[in-house]
């Protein structure tokens, strides 16, 4: 039967659950022994693997081109009929598969998670997480749609975030009020969207016996090797460790600035008065200096990179009425990655390529594997893959490498990735610190003045050093403008550890190069067959996040910096 399976996505899209349902009601009559479970199992990761196409190439469809009236329809109609029913029929394979004792090679922790979303299962919550589905697309058309006009042009605002490098301190004011003001508008609208996140996301953990959502997502994210309370001593760690660099850093910035108070449209422009870096003049220049970057990293990820270029996956322009933000996705079918971004010149989307390059690059181990079922990574890791390459390709960033800049502007640019690292996780903090506060005190999160003084308090206890004066109000919405508050629930510290990760890979690095790219590509190629720890030690690091690893890794930022800046 599984032969009649669609391998391709125009016929995909035009299944039907009744269609689909055939495949699952197979798979849950055929008799599973040791005999059959290697066909068993291959069978069910390519109706898994059909289904995770056919989303996936949706969503891409829809973030493409938010004002795309038919492809917010098929995604919709995918989200209402099929995807509730395939949860509920796939619950089912999982129990048949747990409840069999049948173990093959490489999945004992693909059955341990299956035994997690067993647990979190409830038919009740699928119409919700229908409902939820619904939302996100929501927003994207929310922020899809902010736009400004700026000198007589209307520009996304992403278009307007090169002027916040601009010299001319009124003009980068006058940017950043033009940004704000334009996501103020959207106020209302975003807080009626969070009332609807919210009450649908308490009653989903309800339904699944948990005392509050934070619960809920900390089984639905399998996180089975670190709790919220090592999570709030990450937190504590950050604010002992990190705040103080941070804060060194920014008073720097002031000092060469000089200003009094470092203001919102201070923290991009050149404190030292250069001009702007502009490593690419358009997409093409952009894309092929990362393929030589690759290529003297290492031939076979550069492989991959020329795949993606030659097969269309790559979508990295900024333009009106495109999705927010910048992601990596998989066509499992296809057995390709796919890149999304938002390029309007800056040396952030270099960062945001590379990074995002290390994502496919995991996603083309990964599919080395038999089943979808190993090929499932936790984000801890998943993170890791990404903010690595981002400092496994910091030798090539220069021309003479074939990258974008010269010698001095990418020793600049090194330096500015760097202190991004170091000014990253404070923020980091306020956005989980923000997320386990909402989802534990929901009553309170259900009222947006309450979520502003929330996240105005964790402002300012992790990034007391820039002054909002008189712009209160707009330092107390900064929490409606982080997509991962609507759309990935308890999905941001996993940034900050796999930054731990990264670098400690990179200390790796600098004192063997390709021993710590090997260990990097091996632990790649592990997928989802082996634990958080287990998989930081295969890329030769340590999941722990206490004040002296995170101690460790501040430290040689800081002494690069010191070098770099001579």
């Amino acid at each position: 039967m599984f032969n009649s399976l669609p391998a391709h996505f125009e016929q995909l899209r035009a299944m039907t659950w009744a269609e689909f349902q055939g495949y699952f009601d197979e798979l849950a009559a055929r008799p599973l022994d040791d005999a059959g479970v290697a066909r068993w199992l291959a069978d069910w990761s390519r109706l898994t693997d059909a289904l995770a196409e056919t989303y996936a190439r949706l969503h891409v469809a829809t973030t493409q081109n938010t004002a795309d009236a038919e492809s917010e329809a098929l995604l919709k109609r995918f989200i209402v009929d099929i995807l509730p029913n395939a949860d509920s029929a796939d619950n089912a394979l999982q129990r048949k598969f747990v409840a069999s004792g049948l173990l093959l090679e490489g999945m004992a922790i693909p059955v341990r998670n299956m035994r997690a979303a067993i647990e979190n299962f409830r038919e009740e919550n699928l119409p919700i997480e229908t409902e939820v589905q619904a939302l996100r697309i929501d927003y994207n058309k929310v922020i899809g749609a902010q736009s400004v006009q700026w000198q007589g042009e209307t520009r996304t605002l992403r278009q307007l975030e090169p002027v916040l490098q601009s010299e001319d301190r009124g003009e980068r004011e006058a940017a950043w009020r033009a940004i704000s003001s334009r996501q103020l508008d959207d106020r209302e609208k975003l807080n009626g969207l969070w009332g609807e996140f919210l009450r649908r996301r308490v009653q989903i953990a309800r339904n699944a016996g948990h005392p509050d959502f934070r619960s809920f997502m900390w089984k639905e994210r399998l996180r089975f090797d670190y709790t919220p309370e090592d999570n709030q001593r990450f937190l504590d760690a950050i604010a002992e460790v990190v705040v103080p660099a941070a804060t060194a850093l920014y008073q720097k910035r002031r000092a060469r600035l000089g200003v009094e108070a470092l203001r919102p449209w201070d923290l991009s422009v050149d404190p030292l008065g250069r001009q702007p870096l502009r490593p690419f003049a358009d997409v093409d220049e952009l894309e092929d200096r990362a393929a030589a970057i690759f290529e003297r990293l290492d031939p076979e990820l550069a492989s991959y990179y020329g795949m993606m270029r030659d097969d269309s996956l790559l979508d990295l322009g900024n333009r009106a009425n495109k999705g927010p933000g910048g992601y990596c996705t998989s066509f499992p079918v296809s057995r390709r990655p796919f890149i999304f971004m938002n390029a309007v010149g800056l040396h952030g989307d270099i960062r945001t390529l590379i990074h995002e390059a290390g994502h496919a690059f995991h996603a083309y181990e990964k599919f080395k594997l038999p089943y979808a079922f190993q090929r499932a990574v936790t984000a801890e890791f998943n993170e890791v893959a990404s903010m690595a390459m981002e400092l496994l390709t910091f030798p090539y960033w220069s021309r003479d490498e074939g990258g974008y800049y010269s010698a001095g502007d990418a020793d600049r640019a090194r330096v500015e990735h760097l202190e991004k690292i170091i000014h990253f996780w404070p923020y980091m903090a306020v956005v989980d610190g923000f997320q386990h506060w909402a989802y534990t005190h929901p009553d309170a999160a259900a009222d947006p003045s309450e979520c502003d003084a929330a996240w105005a308090r964790l402002c300012d206890r992790f990034e007391p050093y820039v002054d909002y004066s008189g712009l209160e109000a707009d330092k107390a919405n900064g929490w409606q403008r982080k997509l991962h508050i609507y759309l990935y629930p308890f999905y941001y510290v996993d940034y900050g550890m796999a930054q731990l990760g990264a670098l400690q890979v990179w200390a790796r690095m600098r004192q063997d190069h390709a021993g710590a790219l090997a260990a990097y590509k091996r632990a790649l190629a592990l997928g989802g067959t082996a634990t958080l720890p287990d998989l930081y030690a295969a890329a030769g690091a340590r999941f722990e996040f206490t004040s002296e690893t995170l101690g460790e890794a501040v430290e040689l930022i800081m002494e690069t910096i010191a070098e770099l800046e001579g």
